[in-house]
């Protein structure tokens, strides 16, 4: 990397090897000056270590860089093992027999308690919702935690989700734009392709993306959609990214893709980010936390420039400190569970 890289932000996303910084990364990251960072559960074992490493990260980069994290609920909790409040899966609100506007509350509530958390960890971004609408013949890893196979209501209670987060003071991510509900083999393991047609995709897919294109932030689906593009995932597809991300769909926030070591995209990791980059991804996201990884990804990623930093500056602009103390929430969140019949806090469902 050249220096004087350090004096401008690059537009990727790191994860980090472990529990705390060694000296090699914080070196690294003070040079490369990633957007931001995501925590895994390698990164998390107390909640005083957690805030440490959180306040160390930003320390290493010399700003309050964003913190993400995956903590949807349900299978998808980087928390679990730290016990406490994990919430259920995003599935079990639709199935509950709730009315649509207590459905809604249910959520809110929900995701403002994990919010809560969150933000009480020093982190400040949750992956969180999937807005993908599973089909009965794809692969599992969506499975339950998408909301719904039904588009208007996957919409209403991933607007919820953001909502009960931005309560909480922490921005949500909808994901996996356009949509990974199709896909029949799993991302992380090899590529999918979808073969619906277009008016398909229009008419079911991609709707729940649309309701909620005014979102802050998106990550791409590493998906191949016949229709518009056989040859590249949706990542590396400037077709999807221009034609449908940004036009149809109408999303303006910060797009970044899903991680670049999953199994779905191919070539090295340099390749694999300047195809995002070039294809109109805003920031890369890469979270093994391998250094030599890294440094392949920053050295290939661009500096923030244009539209992208205007756009990961108004992403941040988004995130605002909560009013709300986390028993309160947490009060909420417990009032309906109980009535949907959920586990309680501790529960690892």
């Amino acid at each position: 990397m050249p220096r004087g890289a350090s004096l401008s932000v690059r537009a990727c996303i790191f994860g980090c090897a472990g529990p705390t910084l060694g000296a090699d990364e914080k070196r690294f990251f003070a040079e490369a000056q990633p957007w931001g960072f995501i925590l895994f559960a390698r990164n998390c074992e107390t909640e005083e270590q957690i805030r440490n490493l959180c306040a160390d990260l930003r320390e290493a980069v010399g700003r309050h860089t964003p913190i993400l994290i995956d903590e949807e609920g349900g299978r998808v909790s980087r928390l679990r093992g730290l016990g406490g409040r994990i919430g259920p899966p995003a599935a079990v609100f639709s199935n509950s027999g709730l009315l649509s506007e207590e459905m809604y509350a249910a959520v809110r509530a929900n995701y403002a308690a994990i919010g809560a958390r969150l933000a009480s960890l020093g982190i400040d971004v949750d992956c969180a919702p999937v807005l993908d609408l599973p089909a009965s013949n794809a692969d599992p890893i969506i499975g339950d935690r998408a909301f719904s196979t039904k588009p208007e209501l996957a919409a209403k209670l991933g607007q919820a989700c953001l909502d009960g987060l931005n309560a909480a003071g922490v921005s949500g991510i909808i994901k996996h734009i356009p949509g990974h509900g199709r896909a029949d083999v799993d991302s992380h393991l090899t590529l999918p392709v979808v073969s619906a047609s277009k008016n398909d995709l229009q008419t079911h897919d991609f709707l729940p993306f649309s309701a909620l294109k005014n979102a802050p932030m998106a990550m791409t689906a590493h998906v191949i959609y016949e229709a518009y593009d056989p040859q590249n995932a949706a990542t590396c597809s400037k077709i999807m990214i221009e034609e449908v991300i940004r036009g149809r769909i109408g999303f303006d926030g910060l797009l970044m893709s899903d991680d670049l070591d999953m199994k779905a995209l191919s070539g090295t990791l340099a390749v694999r980010t300047r195809a995002s980059i070039d294809a109109g991804c805003d920031v890369v996201l890469h979270c093994n936390g391998v250094l030599d990884n890294m440094r392949e990804v920053a050295d290939a990623a661009p500096l923030l420039t244009g539209k992208a930093l205007s756009r990961a500056h108004a992403a941040r602009a988004g995130i605002k400190p909560s009013s709300h103390d986390l028993k309160t929430l947490e009060a909420e969140a417990d009032h309906w569970m109980a009535r949907l019949g959920a586990r309680k806090p501790g529960a690892t469902a």
